[in-house]
């Protein structure tokens, strides 16, 4: 086995495996693999807002499984969504496995059909940073927000409402 594929959704992998033969293996990742911690302060508003991940522990067991298979494969496929939350699961993937950038390839695909995987395949590309940007940045703010806000409308309005960057404007 050369070639480790990721897809964020199990149902994925068997179909894409069949499509791309012996030399790959497609494994899932269940979406996303790092989140901000619940407690604590893991946004340094004092950093430019840089946050700080952690893997929580109901993805410990899929990324050591996956980790496990990187470390024995020449290439790491990234074919998670082309959305910004994709993107940024792939950029995560990088980080959380530690992988090298010389041997990881982005790959996406809208359709699963085996003429749309093998295109992705002979055209890889890299990680969209200007997308996982984006996705932190409404992930930060989600925080920020939400965080701060909710705990006001709790004792000030009514007891479980949630206030987040979109909810509290309205």
């Amino acid at each position: 086995m050369n070639n480790l594929v990721i897809v964020e959704s199990p149902a994925k992998a068997k179909t894409i495996e069949g499509f791309l033969g012996s030399d790959y293996v497609v494994r899932s990742c269940f979406g996303h693999i790092r989140e901000l911690p619940k407690k604590g302060d893991p946004i340094d508003v004092e950093n430019n807002f840089k946050p700080t991940y952690v893997v929580p522990q109901d993805k410990k067991k899929v990324v050591g499984e996956l980790n496990s298979i990187a470390k024995k494969c020449s290439t790491v496929w990234l074919a998670t969504d082309e959305d910004r939350e994709g993107e940024a699961i792939s950029w995560h993937l990088v980080h959380a496995l530690n992988l090298k950038i010389e041997n990881t390839k982005r790959i996406t695909f809208n359709e699963i059909t085996k003429k749309a995987v093998l295109r992705a395949v002979d055209s890889p590309r890299e990680i969209n940073n200007d997308l996982v940007n984006s996705q932190q940045a409404r992930r930060i703010l989600d925080r920020i927000v939400g965080f701060e806000l909710s705990p006001v409308l709790w004792r000030k309005v009514r007891p479980n409402l949630s206030a987040g960057r979109v909810q509290s404007v309205t």
